[in-house]
């Protein structure tokens, strides 16, 4: 442990240090995924255009990633524009149209009459119907206890603890696989270990509507953050000719003090700046791809270890011909194997490309985890194994496979943030908090829609108005020794005193971090 001193100094005297060139910033934005670029488009338009934004990849997007697959353009990443059609618009929803993406509605009210059991089986509705019903009834429970025990400051529970006490525990292969669907499906991690108070409600739904659509436009999703870039950075009709984007540039160390930063990168390229805005993903900060001298504080690590990175796999597989049922309302089914999560969630692209003859499955968490270890061999012979007990053992080889890999994806170390239980909202405050010049930002700090794009959106948004705040009316965060703003703190004037650490660069009095 060690002490770091942050010595008295201005406003003034530290942006004088600041130039007018991307080669010596104001602020310095790691990351071009959605958020990276939103806080880059709010300064811009907030008047401060001398950032640099450092992309580790080579393009813009970050974990809004498609692909060419088998002649056709694929999400591997985020798929969906979800949250549609309530009083209030998602930003990303009007965004989508705006710029026309195409998109498919996403029907998922006939997947009672699309069920497998685990030997094959299309099960009838009249013996799928009543246990949907009941895992309708559970997860009404749930967001009602949920409601409570925020009304009444009660400790946290999972949800698996609210299906227990409205009486449901899932154990038979058919209840299992509706249970997935109801949660995994959506948040990537089972009910046992996700947050009832701060997941359910889901507040994307509650604000933006229950509709979700399916991206399928062959400039793929992440066409929204390259136009939203294209209103602040200079670019021909092919690409981006701005210097204040540089792409290909990993970030390794961020070295920080109240004098600013400086960054260096793999390829030995060295950047400083008044301020650093951290658009990495959560999976990154907890991997320690960046390392920071001095050591981020206690509180800080500690938080990003709190909070789950979970794993979202789409695995695709191309046939010769369809063998699965098409038409209206057979677009997904469920596979209800023995072992829960074991290839679920299936979806045919015949909506979005008529004659593509592509199936894709979801898995996550462990089973996404242990996937990515074994060789897409191994994978495609698990699959069509399933596939065979489900449609014949006349099936057609896949063609084709894609099995991504986001968990042992250095740049993104897995696909989205969950709120596991345990975890509270000073927790989450401590998370997107900023640290001296350094500000962090992404889906994993909006605390109500982490997990999002539009999540991602507003928290880039945010991110920028904070550093905004500090940099051009003093108004610097301000946090306790541990980490928490003052707002959450009860003690006495004279004990707020002794303990503050103001975290940004602006700071009026000599303070003292002990980290």
């Amino acid at each position: 442990m060690e002490c770091l001193v942050w010595l008295l100094m201005s406003c003034t005297s530290l942006l004088s240090l600041s130039a007018s060139s991307s080669e010596n910033p104001t602020v310095i934005i790691i990351g071009a995924g959605m958020s990276g670029i939103m806080a880059a488009k709010t300064l811009s338009e907030r008047g401060i255009n001398d950032f640099l934004i450092l992309e580790a990849s080579d393009r813009i997007g970050g974990r809004m990633l498609h692909t060419n697959f088998s002649g056709y353009v694929i999400e591997v990443g985020a798929n969906w524009v979800e949250g549609v059609g309530g009083q209030q618009e998602n930003p990303i929803w009007t965004l989508a149209k705006k710029y026309d993406l195409r998109v498919s509605y996403s029907d998922y009210n006939n997947i009672s009459a699309n069920t497998y059991n685990e030997e094959g089986e299309l099960l009838q509705l009249s013996k799928t119907k009543p246990h949907f019903d009941l895992a309708d009834a559970s997860f009404n429970y749930s967001n009602a206890l949920s409601f409570s025990l925020n009304a009444y400051s009660e400790e946290d529970v999972s949800i698996a603890t609210a299906q227990r006490l409205f009486g449901v525990i899932p154990t038979s292969p058919l209840d299992m696989a509706i249970d997935y669907f109801y949660y995994d499906f959506e948040i990537a991690e089972p009910p046992r270990i996700t947050s009832l108070k701060n997941v359910l409600p889901n507040p994307t739904f509650d604000y933006y509507g229950d509709s979700e659509y399916f991206v399928c436009d062959k400039r793929g999703y992440s066409y929204l953050p390259e136009q939203l870039a294209r209103e602040f950075l200079k670019h021909d009709n092919e690409k981006f000719i701005d210097s204040r984007l540089k792409l290909q540039k990993v970030v390794r160390q961020i070295k920080y003090s109240p004098h600013g930063v400086h960054i260096s990168t793999e390829d030995n390229s060295t950047y400083h700046a008044s301020y650093a805005i951290l658009s990495v993903s959560l999976g990154v900060l907890k991997s320690r791809l960046i390392t920071f001298k001095p050591d981020l504080p206690y509180w800080k690590i500690k938080t990003f270890y709190q909070f789950d990175m979970s794993i979202y796999t789409k695995i695709f597989l191309k046939f010769p011909y369809k063998f699965w049922p098409t038409g209206p309302g057979t677009e997904f089914f469920l596979y209800a194997d023995d072992k829960r999560g074991y290839y679920p969630f299936w979806q045919h692209l015949e909506n979005e490309y008529p004659g593509a003859n592509i199936l894709f499955v979801t898995v996550t968490d462990d089973e996404a985890r242990r996937i990515e270890q074994q060789s897409n061999k191994v994978t495609k012979e698990e699959i069509m194994e399933i596939l065979k007990k489900l449609f014949g053992e006349g099936i057609p080889e896949a063609e084709d496979v894609l099995v991504p890999r986001w968990w042992k994806n250095r740049f993104y170390g897995g696909s989205y943030t969950n709120w596991p239980i345990g975890v509270s909202g000073a927790d989450f405050d401590r998370m997107k908090v900023p640290v001296g010049p350094l500000y962090f930002t992404g889906e994993h700090t909006s605390e109500k829609f982490n997990g999002y794009v539009h999540g991602a959106y507003l928290a880039g948004i945010a991110t920028a108005e904070t550093l905004l705040d500090c940099i051009n009316h003093g108004k610097c965060r301000e946090v306790t020794s541990d980490g928490l703003p003052w707002a959450h703190q009860n003690n006495s004037q004279a004990d707020i005193q002794a303990n503050k650490t103001c975290t940004g660069v602006c700071c009026k009095d000599v303070q003292q971090v002990r980290l």
